[in-house]
């Protein structure tokens, strides 16, 4: 399993914990624009930077590029983000999970074009996860199937929610409110704030594609 995990420069105060990733092997970092500076100050050489690096001094660039030997600089008028980037060099790595950092909080463009970015690749790229994680939230896409979800202590409910277009056959076991064959509606929110009851849950759906969201209380 190779995993790789890009910081991009939101707010410092919405980056997920590096520490459980650090001690794991086949782990690969990207800074995409100033996510390159905090996971050098978090004590991690980066694998790869990639962005324009608008938002970093000259000083602070140098200092980035003497972290990695693999940066890529763009200009600043480009089609791509920082963070479209970033998700592309990290293609190149086979990952089997791509964790996605530094995106919300700040700027809500930034934050909807990331969601954008990680849904049109899941379709692309359905045997990699792509998630987007924060230190009190995971949120990632599924696509039809059955997909078992472990319990985490450290996100404990759990909500999905339709996107674009209705969930069919939605059938969730070993949570604390199970469902069989029931749809999902675009722009309900009845099935937030579900929990896993034991080691893992499950959910399956025969179409549609689901936004689930794990979150801390």
């Amino acid at each position: 399993m190779t995993i790789v995990v890009i910081c991009a420069g939101g707010p410092q105060g919405e980056l997920c914990s590096f520490t459980t990733y650090q001690q794991q092997q086949n782990v690969h970092f990207i800074g995409a624009d100033r996510g390159a500076l905090y996971l050098i100050e978090q004590g991690i050489t980066p694998h790869a930077i990639v962005g324009d690096f608008d938002s970093l001094t000259a000083e602070e660039y140098q200092l980035v590029i003497t972290h990695t030997h693999d940066s890529e600089r763009f200009q600043e008028e480009k089609d791509e983000t920082d963070t479209d980037l970033a998700l592309l060099k990290a293609l190149r790595y086979a990952p089997t999970e791509i964790i996605l950092t530094g995106v919300t909080g700040g700027r809500l463009d930034h934050y909807e074009a990331a969601i954008r970015s990680i849904y049109r690749l899941q379709k692309e790229y359905p045997h990699i996860a792509f998630k987007i994680v924060n230190q009190t939230n995971v949120l990632q896409f599924l696509m039809p199937g059955t997909h078992r979800i472990p319990a985490n202590p450290n996100y404990r409910y759990l909500s999905f929610f339709a996107h674009e277009e209705p969930i069919k056959n939605v059938t969730l076991r070993h949570v604390k409110y199970e469902t069989t064959d029931v749809d999902i509606s675009l722009g309900t929110s009845m099935f937030t704030s579900n929990e896993i009851i034991g080691d893992a849950g499950s959910i399956s759906f025969s179409q549609g594609i689901c936004l689930m969201i794990r979150s801390i209380d």
